[in-house]
């Protein structure tokens, strides 16, 4: 009897060897019609004529590169320049999705650190405030803020009620709002992975440092901060990335001078631009600065654990 249940564990663990592509034929299915098919089009797209009216004409080019990064005049004959207005753009996404980051860390590690210190039975409501927003879609939220900031919006006149203002401040069409909205928006991605990484955390490590004479700055950044560097670091890239290829806070509570990357993209497919190709150019550089992000993050992560 003692040994039946390691040879029906074997037993099962060869069927599901035999097995192991069948059950995962699901999974790959999904992965390949909505990642990896899209990806592809948008590849194949990139590399395509712009058609006249939108849409595109099947000779393989790479104008739409070219288009990004150079600038050859009105009519293509000059010398070529390095084209400013679109690297411009994406400094500017890589800038406000960067700050958006350090915002939810800066709020969110806090936040994180207080529910994980609750008593149990309090946790489950914490989380539940924090999750609250999501219940509503993105679109209604952004437009919400936007109601909220506008210059006769309730801030401005609860300001202006007050007195602390004379007069009511220009916020939306500014860099400010499009923060703003980003920092709204993706601030519960940050809370999370780092709640999660904290409620592991092992507070006797930290009674251990006290009963050494260490200080609270030295006990969070040579022993809590090592420990929940994963939730952070999964913080960090689910608020970068999202906020990097947003384009609703830009739309909706910004201008021309706070314009990007999402933005460009989406309106070459539905704006008057109708250029599919360059769209896809923008789309596809997007996705490679992302997945080089993510790369450098996996290498270090590598090398962490060798050493």
């Amino acid at each position: 009897m003692a040994g039946a249940a390691p040879q029906g564990a074997s037993a099962g663990s060869d069927i599901y060897r035999g097995n192991g592509p069948r059950l995962l034929l699901p999974v790959w299915l999904w992965v390949g019609i909505f990642l990896v098919a899209p990806v592809l089009i948008m590849a194949v797209y990139s590399v395509l004529t712009k058609e006249f009216r939108g849409g595109v004409i099947w000779d393989f080019t790479l104008a739409a590169y070219d288009q990004f990064f150079l600038d050859r005049g009105l009519f293509g004959d000059e010398p070529p320049r390095i084209e400013w207005t679109y690297i411009g753009i994406f400094w500017r996404s890589i800038w406000q999705a960067g700050l958006a980051t350090v915002l939810c860390l800066l709020i969110g590690f806090p936040t994180a650190w207080f529910i994980a210190t609750r008593p149990a039975r309090v946790r489950s409501v914490w989380l539940f405030l924090i999750t609250i927003p999501y219940w509503v879609n993105l679109l209604i939220r952004t437009v919400s803020m936007k109601f909220l900031i506008r210059d006769t919006g309730p801030l401005n006149e609860f300001l202006l009620w007050t007195g602390i203002i004379d007069t009511p401040l220009a916020l939306v069409n500014t860099n400010f709002a499009v923060q703003l909205g980003l920092f709204y928006s993706y601030l519960p991605f940050m809370v999370l992975p780092i709640y999660a990484a904290v409620e592991r955390y092992d507070f006797s490590l930290s009674e251990a440092a006290a009963d050494l004479y260490a200080d609270s700055w030295t006990t969070l950044r040579l022993i809590i901060l090592p420990v929940v560097k994963p939730g952070i670091v999964a913080g960090c890239i689910l608020v970068f990335v999202p906020s990097l290829g947003a384009f609703l806070a830009p739309d909706l509570l910004g201008g021309a001078k706070t314009f990007m990357i999402g933005s460009l993209i989406e309106e070459q497919f539905k704006g008057a631009a109708g250029n599919w190709p360059f769209g896809a150019a923008a789309s596809m550089i997007l996705l490679s600065i992302v997945m080089a992000v993510l790369l450098l993050h996996a290498r270090a992560q590598t090398k962490g654990d060798r050493t």
